[in-house]
């Protein structure tokens, strides 16, 4: 399938969705944006006024209930559905240059990750950036045992904000570390307290867009140590394997894995040695969307095919036993 990321202009509002459980920081968060000289114009879509509490000294105008604040940034919440939300920032286009979304605290990134990515009528005017998520350092685990999204927000994660640091220990903070990378290995990962961060680490992130010109993030070692705690609902599988294989076949494999494995695998990304290509060929997916794209020669590196998969009863031998399928010389 050809992304509808080919076909966007230059003029995209890029999108990011903030997700998180209850007590995570997000609040905190959204308020931090509002509020301090960061020197951003960020469109922020919040679910409730109330819950941030729209300072009203620092608002120097307001139109249908699109508050416009004096750092540059402004704030709506969702009325109606959110394409009705984002259709009225649309029409406000000038005042900011990039859009911001609260998902609440019992809401998965994913399918909404998935509608960027496949409808053409969002994508024509808004690119899909990527998601950051905010968890609770003290809390996680607890979360991970007893709220189902909490590990899927982690898994579509590409910025993720261990946050609340001053209530947890060096020893916890490692352990909460640990456990982010075993459900998703190639997210950026900060530790933070009272969700304080460069915002230049959480905005262009291109986490859901294939850039040739961008390093993928499978290039760095994906050895993640595993923890001795019990197994976690969400985990990953890395797989390092040479040979070439065929992207025709390998795309039709992964979308009958996602059918027959249903949801369980949410998420496929890697670099793809193809035959008769002399260029790297990167791709992902989330659920059944699937997008492939050449990125940079080989050169002398030596040629092998990296997986990442995300996912819940993820069987390695099963992925490894399925690729190897695939591979020739």
């Amino acid at each position: 399938m050809t992304s509808p990321n080919n076909s966007k202009s230059r003029e995209e509002i890029p999108v990011t969705l903030l997700a998180g459980c209850l007590g995570s920081g997000k609040t905190t968060f959204l308020n931090y944006i509002l509020k301090e000289n960061h020197g951003k114009r960020i469109a922020v879509i919040e679910n409730e006024f109330g819950e941030i509490g729209i300072d009203h000294d620092l608002v120097i105008g307001a139109d249908s209930d699109i508050f416009e604040m004096n750092n540059g940034c402004i704030c709506c919440s969702i009325k109606g559905d959110l394409i009705e939300t984002l259709n009225r920032l649309i029409g406000k286009r000038e005042k900011f240059d990039r859009i911001l979304i609260e998902s609440t605290g019992l809401a998965s990134p994913g399918p909404l990750a998935q509608a960027f990515l496949v409808d053409n009528e969002l994508a024509t005017s808004l690119k899909f950036d990527g998601v950051a998520s905010l968890v609770d350092a003290k809390n996680f685990r607890k979360q991970l045992e007893e709220i189902d999204v909490a590990g899927e927000q982690t898994a579509f994660s590409n910025a993720i904000l261990i946050n609340k640091t001053d209530l947890a220990s060096a020893e916890e903070l490692d352990k909460i570390e640990t456990l982010v990378r075993q459900i998703n290995p190639t997210a950026k990962i900060f530790r933070t307290r009272h969700a304080v961060v460069d915002l230049d680490q959480i905005l262009d992130m291109g986490g859901f867009e294939l850039d040739p010109t961008r390093e993928f993030d499978l290039d760095r070692p994906l050895d993640i140590p595993r923890s001795s705690e019990a197994s976690l609902p969400i985990e990953s599988v890395s797989l390092s394997l040479p040979g070439n294989i065929d992207l025709g076949r390998f795309r039709m494999w992964l979308q009958m894995l996602g059918i027959m494995e249903g949801m369980d695998v949410m998420r496929a990304k890697g670099i793809l040695s193809l035959p008769d290509s002399p260029d790297r060929w990167i791709f992902q997916s989330v659920y059944m969307m699937f997008d492939a794209k050449a990125q940079k020669p080989w050169g002398g590196d030596p040629r092998e095919n990296r997986f990442v998969f995300i996912g819940r009863n993820l069987d390695r031998q099963k992925l490894e036993a399925g690729i190897r399928n695939l591979l020739g010389n």
